[in-house]
């Protein structure tokens, strides 16, 4: 089969590092063989250099024709957006452009990329975010869009957004675990050297203080829970990796994360839970005890509330058979030396 056609449109004013994006991240896909799961090619309003936003132009190959070849098309940012940002309205080249994308072709955008989405009506009753900055801006230009300005990307099935700059590498590699699994899109990660995973409801960090250089981070505590997650992980253990207190280490863990440690250990937990799912025929009960749900009950209650899907269903989705599944059994109560974090519940 011929890799899946991904199509960047490149737009006058652009940001090079998110129009890199797409290319870096579905370009390092490959399937077990080697070969490339995708294509990418960029196009333009009309072949020829593209001014960016840095002291450098671009040479596109293609003109607005390549959209019509695509499975998927991806507008990155502009700051140059003209009376798309200023009116919500396409110019007349760019509604041009965009009557060449076929119906049913996936749409994808990054950072301001949604206004033209937006302005084409893609968008119209769909969940959607930008850059934080912009969003109040972009919902009062587009009151139809349920824009969410807190997220890092929406997924609408076929239609999905991304917050601003690095957001963008999360939605892409989400698209790459979309479409092959964890194990694929963990590999992409690996290779660019970036998280495997942050979810799309991960909020954007605004207004976050940047933890003082001097302090120290909580890497190690992570590090350490990483080799543990089928134990049960207490609090105070996390915290006696850093010497520090329960609280600083929370307060700190938050700074640096974005998220409780609580959230983080349930985050990693589905992740190996993923893995396990489309890599074995593992019944649900030990793929519990693997990932420290402790039981199918509560491995099911997380994987749903994360993937939107039932454990059975996402190994489905990836596999030929599916596991058994059920079972009961009780959750693991908190020790008397601090509350566990994670199996049934987060403290």
């Amino acid at each position: 089969m011929a890799p899946h056609r991904v199509v960047v449109l490149a737009l006058t004013g652009l940001l090079p590092f998110e129009l890199g994006i797409p290319h870096r991240i579905f370009g390092r896909a490959k399937d077990s063989t080697g070969q490339p799961l995708y294509e990418i090619l960029t196009c333009a309003l009309a072949a020829g250099p593209v001014r960016t936003d840095a002291d450098f132009a671009v040479q596109v190959e293609h003109g607005p024709e390549l959209l019509a070849t695509a499975d998927t098309v991806v507008v990155p940012a502009s700051y140059e957006l003209g009376p798309v940002y200023e009116h919500g309205r396409l110019g007349d080249g760019l509604a041009a452009a965009l009557a060449y994308i076929r119906p049913g072709t996936r749409l994808v955008s990054i950072c301001t990329g949604g206004y033209v989405l937006a302005a084409a009506g893609f968008l119209d009753g769909r969940p959607a975010t930008t850059h934080w900055a912009h969003a109040e801006h972009f919902q009062r230009l587009f009151p139809a869009v349920r824009v969410d300005a807190g997220v890092l990307y929406t997924d609408d099935g076929d239609v999905l957004t991304s917050a601003g700059v690095a957001a963008g590498i999360d939605l892409c590699l989400h698209i790459v675990r979309r479409d092959h699994g964890a194990a694929v899109a963990n590999d992409v990660a690996r290779r660019t050297v970036v998280p495997p995973h942050r979810g799309g409801g991960q909020a954007q960090f605004i207004d976050r203080p940047v933890p003082q250089p001097q302090l120290a981070s909580t890497a190690a505590a992570r590090a350490w829970v990483l080799d543990r997650l089928h134990e049960p992980v207490r609090l105070v253990d996390l915290a006696r990796q850093e010497a520090m207190s329960v609280r600083t280490f929370t307060r700190r863990f938050r700074e640096e994360s974005g998220v409780s440690p609580g959230e983080w250990i349930v985050g990693q937990r589905v992740e190996r839970a993923r893995r396990l799912l489309e890599k074995t025929d593992l019944p649900m009960e030990q793929v519990a005890r693997e990932t420290g749900f402790g039981t199918a009950q509560s491995l099911r209650k997380h994987v749903q509330a994360a993937l939107g899907v039932s454990p059975t269903a996402y190994r489905r989705t990836f596999r030929a058979t599916s596991g058994g599944g059920g079972g009961s059994g009780d959750e693991r109560l908190p020790s008397p030396d601090g509350p566990s974090v994670g199996a049934g519940s987060v403290h």
